[in-house]
């Protein structure tokens, strides 16, 4: 089925944008927010669901209170940018187990990846036992996050006009 998000009508979206903000809301709740039954919320659910929409749920833990409180945003550079070399990179990154996200990006580097730490010894640890032997890097640059200014699910702008 065709996933394109311009064909969601405006009460798609808001139950969309429900959701995200709750992913464990009732059919009950979800119906009475967007003034629905709750069957008609169930399905509208079940077919956002279905169009891949909503991949997945997931709970998002405190990580601060879980005592990750260090959030350090990664830059690798690496030696090459070869198809054996990306792919044997991607393949090890996967495995590091203080990584929580990794993206290849375009500009001065090649990969940003988010890793989550206890202390800065422990981000010491990470860096020697995990980034410093992926293979094919050249650079690794860390720039530890000072304070969160804005963190979101998705961006504001999907819901935009939608009261």
């Amino acid at each position: 089925m065709d996933s394109d998000p311009h064909q969601l009508d405006r009460t798609d979206l808001r139950l969309l944008r429900e959701i995200v903000e709750d992913g464990r809301i009732s059919d009950v709740a979800l119906g009475e927010k967007v003034h629905l039954s709750s069957t008609a919320a169930a399905r509208r659910r079940k077919m956002l669901e279905e169009r891949g929409m909503v991949p997945r749920y997931a709970a998002s833990p405190d990580l601060m209170r879980l005592g990750y409180g260090i959030v350090v945003h990664v830059s690798i550079e690496l030696v090459s940018q070869t198809e054996q070399v990306l792919t044997e990179f991607e393949q090890a990154v996967v495995r590091c187990p203080s990584m929580s996200y990794c993206s290849f990006v375009s500009g001065d580097t090649d990969f940003m990846m988010t890793v989550h730490v206890r202390s800065f010894d422990d981000y010491d640890r990470v860096y020697r036992k995990e980034l410093s032997i992926l293979p094919h890097v050249a650079k690794i640059r860390s720039s530890f996050v000072m304070r969160p200014v804005a963190q979101r699910t998705v961006p504001p702008v999907l819901f935009e006009g939608l009261k």
